[in-house]
């Protein structure tokens, strides 16, 4: 595969997927002391590249192929690309999704057309009942990323990249199956001088070792956010690929995303999911490690409300803006509130106050006041605690 692959790819794409914005990042840039790009992929169809490779992928089937439809396993952002790209093209869509997939990427993928059925606990699981039922029907089996015409719908993405900003040096890419980052290395058959860095979740990384190894190897995955690029096992295609093509592949820990994240949210205004911002990620671990311009891929913003949230608190406490401490006191009116007024007067927010009066180290009248507060950053943090250990708190 070449660049003239992906060019004709993105002729079928032409009207189908957006030309998603790239926007520069002063913050990033003040901090790594280069010019950083947010390549805003969140914002695409579906919002995740996805529709990419799925749209390139189905469109190139026969017509007997397409009579039969097709089928395809995911929890989420590659349900809703073939959902859609299926629709487009007049085409019935069966989907296999994990008990238990976020609400929202299951009303999305339905709204789209596709038939949903339940299987497992994960996308390895759901992928068994696929296959049987693409060899029960005759169905075509669209796989996530090891697919040529998937690797190359993914890859129009990085000829966006290279007309938003010619001069770019490095582009961080999250790496799952390899489908996105062999679609974006093959920018190397006619740029040699760009370096494609691949970012993968540390507790879920299967390309280090793979890469060690020669050949792609199933990996032992622990828990990570980051679920969209979970994947034990890289693609035999995107392997092939990126094993002479890819620069770099780094990895990133849970505290890491979930900061970028928040940063995104705040300093960029950017909704993205975890495993969309590894590439802001690994900006902020290795700050220098990168040769600018460098492009960051935000490859996809669907996330749930409800892990939004833990995200956001786990996020939060990562970059210092929690305390949590517990407080012996006199049991008596107004020793609380003398309590919350030093803590007003340190310009900190209470989110939660517990009282503990049953532990055997209390003294007569004395009760221990668990508080968690938020602080502006880790600074803050410090000299809240210092001030209360000054103004004589028992600090247990």
């Amino acid at each position: 595969m070449d660049l003239n692959d992906v060019r004709a790819a993105r002729q079928l794409l032409d009207g189908v997927t957006e030309v998603t914005p790239m926007a520069h990042s002063r913050w990033l840039s003040s901090r790594t002391g280069q010019d950083v790009f947010l390549k805003a992929e969140n914002l695409q169809r579906t919002g995740s590249f996805k529709i990419r490779g799925a749209y390139v992928r189905i469109a190139r089937l026969t017509e007997q192929e397409r009579a039969r439809g097709v089928v395809a396993a995911s929890a989420g952002n590659h349900a809703q690309g073939v959902a859609l790209a299926a629709s487009l093209l007049g085409i019935k869509a069966t989907i296999f999704m994990p008990v238990g997939a976020a609400l929202p990427k299951v009303a999305a993928t339905e709204g789209y057309g596709a038939d949903i059925r339940f299987h497992g606990t994960g996308v390895t699981e759901a992928l068994v009942p696929a296959r049987e039922f693409a060899e029960r029907t005759g169905a075509v089996l669209i796989h996530p990323f090891d697919h040529e015409d998937i690797i190359a719908g993914q890859g129009t993405l990085g000829l966006e990249v290279l007309e938003q900003c010619p001069d770019v040096r490095t582009i961080l890419v999250p790496l799952g199956g390899g489908g996105l980052a062999a679609g974006v290395a093959l920018l190397r058959t006619e740029r040699p001088d760009l370096r494609i860095v691949g970012v993968q979740a540390r507790d879920a990384a299967a390309y280090p070792g793979s890469l060690l190894e020669g050949i792609p190897v199933a990996a032992t995955m622990g828990a990570t956010m980051a679920d969209g690029i979970a994947v034990a096992q890289p693609g035999d295609i995107p392997f092939g690929i990126l094993s002479s093509l890819v620069d770099e592949v780094v990895t990133v820990g849970e505290d890491s995303m979930s900061r970028a994240l928040i940063s995104l949210l705040e300093r960029a205004k950017m909704l993205v999911e975890p495993a969309g911002a590894a590439g802001v990620a690994a900006l902020l671990e290795q700050p220098e490690a990168f040769e600018g311009p460098v492009v960051a891929v935000l490859s996809g913003g669907n996330i749930d409300a409800l892990v939004l949230l833990d995200v956001i608190r786990h996020g939060l406490a990562a970059a210092g803006r929690f305390l949590l401490f517990r407080a012996r006191i006199s049991d008596r009116p107004g020793a609380l509130m003398g309590l919350l007024t030093d803590l007003a007067e340190m310009q900190v927010n209470v989110l939660n106050v517990n009282h503990d009066r049953a532990s055997d180290t209390l003294g007569v009248r004395q009760v221990d006041v668990d508080m968690q507060v938020a602080t502006r950053g880790p600074q803050h943090r410090a000299e809240v605690r210092n001030r209360l250990i000054e103004l004589g708190y028992e600090l247990v």
